[in-house]
């Protein structure tokens, strides 16, 4: 016989709650062990009777949902939270991630397709509304791209195409005569990019240069 995953709903509406309990029981392999309607509830329901999965609203009274779901991801690391929603927005979306929220569904969701995220995130996957995952994967863009460009910051224009130079295996006087500079010039820059960049050889100033793909930024 298949263990139930159990499950704990939270969610400030009386409503909500029912309907939420009534489709997952439906489910054979699943059961509604507690509810709460409160982020304080709701980390003192888990302590009671550890779930196994908290579908739990985002906006709650008495504090947030990402609150109770910080709380309880480290308190409670067996016990994975899916946080529910009705809007798709994107500070919520990353908070809930940050705080350590397995799952994040809106409320627009099909019940095929809650039961779906409960059994996954119940496995130990992640799981994000297919709404919101185009954001997750703009912003993780962005961030690498910042990141990206963060990594040259400290160099000069001139330091820059310099250094793609080096990272295209150039000699100090095949710089020089490609930028119209003097050798001794190309040597300063070069020391001044190795320092800046916290490397000790042109190779390593090489190997910096592609892995974080210079030529975007020159």
């Amino acid at each position: 016989m298949t263990n139930k995953q159990r499950i704990l709903l939270v969610d400030d509406h009386e409503v909500v709650r029912l309907g939420l309990k009534a489709l997952l029981e439906r489910h054979p392999n699943f059961e509604v062990i507690a509810e709460a309607s409160t982020a304080r509830e709701a980390v003192e329901r888990v302590a009671t009777y550890t779930p196994e999965v908290v579908v739990m609203d985002i906006r709650l009274p008495g504090g947030s949902g990402i609150e109770a779901c910080q709380e309880i991801a480290e308190k409670y690391p067996d016990t994975k939270v899916i946080m529910l929603t009705s809007y798709a927005e994107d500070e919520m979306l990353f908070s809930a991630i940050r705080a350590g929220a397995a799952g994040y569904v809106l409320k627009q969701i099909g019940g095929e397709d809650l039961v779906h995220a409960i059994e996954t995130v119940g496995r130990g996957e992640a799981l994000l509304d297919p709404a919101v995952t185009q954001r997750i994967f703009q912003e993780v863009r962005k961030a690498a791209r910042e990141e990206e460009a963060s990594a040259f910051s400290a160099l000069t224009h001139q330091e820059r195409h310099v250094l793609q130079l080096v990272s295209e295996g150039k000699t100090n006087r095949e710089i020089a005569k490609a930028l119209f500079l003097g050798e001794g010039t190309v040597r300063n820059y070069v020391s001044s990019i190795l320092s800046k960049l916290g490397v000790s050889n042109r190779a390593e100033a090489a190997a910096y240069a592609v892995e974080h793909n210079l030529k975007d930024y020159l």
